[in-house]
């Protein structure tokens, strides 16, 4: 289990909703900052839901 909003929990949530490659290259090749703003612009789009509490 990935802590909340570390890298991995990123590349999991990504993966959720079948993003798997940006660009052509894997998610885990990504610094975290990168993850985290691609989760953000998917969460105001309303492609994914934010989690409601930490785990």
């Amino acid at each position: 289990m990935a802590h909340l909003y570390s890298k991995g929990w990123f590349i999991k949530e990504l993966k959720a909703v079948n993003v798997t490659k940006i660009e052509g290259r894997k998610l885990e090749i990504f610094k975290t900052y990168i993850l985290r703003n691609l989760y953000l612009e998917l969460v105001e789009d309303g492609t994914i839901k934010p989690p409601l509490s930490s785990e």
